[in-house]
């Protein structure tokens, strides 16, 4: 290109902008996706433009260091959402943002919807994207699983549809999202794994339930609390083969206490920040402002752990979700066993990215301790939101 980026910015950025913000009508949302040399002079070119727009809400990816209204975490759901923010997990359904005729690498419907549970679990919205052709048609692949999500709505949107985000860390059968009353509260309980022996222990819920049943059939479930939490006699068939929904009514506030580090319903593990142990001087939990994460990592000999309660040993593939201002290493170590790899800048320290970090063998079930230790050659600090084991099937 013959011009440079500030020439751009005021001769076709700001006039496009302008136009599509004065031209057609009320807009709810504008949705940055700048290049990467924005700055904050750049920036502060096109933020007043939004006084177009009372109140249009925009999202982080203007650049500049300005914030927006809501995160965008691309291609992967974070580990524990975004506390006291708005967010929008934007994602795929196979591979590429565009049209490719080679990419039939297509998510499944049951993972989609799977996904549509877990992100509105941890208070966010999905954003699926789809990828029509050159002559604006939508592939069929992505018509068949629209249509499936959209029939899996039409019994569960309740559960999804004017939700907030769930009162459990963790659920080893799937996830809850919650409706809040001045009364009590609605607990809508999204079942993966459903229970062979139809019991379903909902763990650490010491709220009085009042009522329980199956939301595709309005049938009543019998429930009785115990020290462990609340147990839910159950039908032996589950009403939907990838997430059925069971609801039940709370009085007054929703009460739940902390339960062990356990596995996911695939198996996998998800290690958040808020729950390590740390070791070391200068190595600290951060919250707050763009915080939930391990932080201050200075000195490359702090490190921090999990004991996890293993129930399905196997091989694990191992991520971390992490925001560095230059590239380093991180080392994770299990039963003896460990893998490291690289973190690569983000370019923020509340800008968080998912790197790869190898596999991990866990052999033997039973309590476990999960680390994470910086590499000492040429480390950088680096802040970790969450650490990510994921079962792989034999």
């Amino acid at each position: 290109q013959e011009r440079d980026m500030d020439d751009y910015i005021a001769n076709v950025a700001v006039p496009q902008v302008r136009e599509i913000l004065s031209n057609y009508g009320r807009l709810g949302v504008l949705w940055w996706d700048t290049p990467v040399n924005m700055n904050k002079e750049r920036a502060e070119k096109l933020l007043p433009l939004l006084r177009l727009q009372p109140g249009i809400i925009h999202n982080n990816r203007l650049g500049g260091g300005y914030r927006g209204d809501t995160e965008t975490p691309e291609q992967f759901i974070p580990a524990t959402g975004y506390p006291g923010r708005d967010w929008e997990t934007c994602m795929t359904m196979n591979d590429t943002w565009g049209y490719k005729s080679y990419d039939h690498n297509w998510k499944s419907t049951a993972t989609l919807i799977r996904n549509l549970v877990d992100i509105a679990s941890k208070g966010g919205n999905y954003l699926l994207n789809v990828g029509p052709t050159a002559e604006g048609l939508i592939p069929e692949p992505s018509v068949e699983r629209l249509k499936a999500i959209g029939k899996w709505m039409d019994v569960n949107g309740e559960a999804i549809y004017a939700t907030t985000a769930s009162p459990f860390k963790r659920l080893p059968w799937g996830r809850c999202t919650k409706q809040v009353a001045r009364s009590g509260a609605t607990l809508y309980l999204h079942v993966f794994n459903w229970p062979a022996d139809g019991r379903l222990l909902v763990p650490g819920l010491k709220s009085p339930v009042t009522q329980a049943y199956l939301l595709a059939s309005k049938t009543r479930v019998p429930f009785e609390p115990s020290a462990e939490g609340v147990t839910l006699s159950v039908p032996t068939q589950a009403p939907d083969p990838v997430s059925s929904t069971v609801v039940l009514k709370i009085k007054g506030p929703v009460e739940v206490e902390p339960t062990a580090l356990v596995q996911d319903y695939d198996g996998s593990i998800v290690l958040a920040a808020g729950e390590a142990n740390l070791h070391g001087n200068e190595i600290k939990y951060e919250s707050g402002h763009q915080r939930d994460n391990i932080g201050f990592w200075t000195n490359p000999a702090d490190w921090a752990d999990w004991e996890v309660k293993i129930s399905r040993p196997g091989t694990f593939e191992v991520s971390v979700e992490a925001a560095a201002m230059a590239n380093s290493r991180l080392e994770i170590t299990a039963q003896g066993q460990k893998t490291q790899g690289a973190v690569n800048a983000t370019g923020d320290y509340g800008k968080f990215r998912v790197a790869k970090l190898g596999t991990i063998q866990i052999t033997t079930p039973g309590r476990v301790s999960i680390a994470v230790r910086a590499v000492k050659e040429g480390w950088q600090p680096v802040n970790v939101k969450a650490v990510r084991l994921k079962w792989v099937p034999q």
